[in-house]
């Protein structure tokens, strides 16, 4: 696929993955935008073997450990509008996570999950 061709098909799962509430920048305006469009989100999203909320709930699990509240906000509010997850399903996923990621993290994720929520409802 070329890079126009990849870059396209990055644009369109991503606008996908996240309901339509990221702002790509124009192709060449950010590199490292770029690269993610034609390889994270052009290739690794559409490879075959797990669903995207299967994909969800990896990187919930990836971005609990790390603590990143900004990012597990995103991914809560996309993965409701898309309909993956449901609300109980995010309070159980953090409750499951506080145990592998230790309570302060989960804690702290538990302000945006509500926000998030609360986006999502519109």
């Amino acid at each position: 696929m070329s890079d126009s061709g990849r870059r396209k098909r990055g644009e369109e799962t991503i606008a996908k993955i996240y309901a339509g509430d990221v702002v790509v920048p124009p192709a060449g305006a950010n590199a490292f935008a770029d690269v993610m469009l034609e390889q994270l989100f052009a290739e690794t999203w559409n490879r075959e073997g797990l669903s995207v909320r299967d994909r969800r709930l990896l990187i919930l699990g990836v971005i609990a450990a790390l603590g990143e509240k900004d990012t597990w906000k995103i991914q809560v509010r996309s993965a409701l509008k898309n309909g993956e997850l449901s609300e109980e399903q995010i309070h159980e996923a953090t409750i499951l996570l506080a145990q592998y990621a230790g309570y302060p993290r989960a804690a702290g994720l538990l302000a945006p999950t509500f926000e998030a929520i609360q986006e999502a409802k519109g």
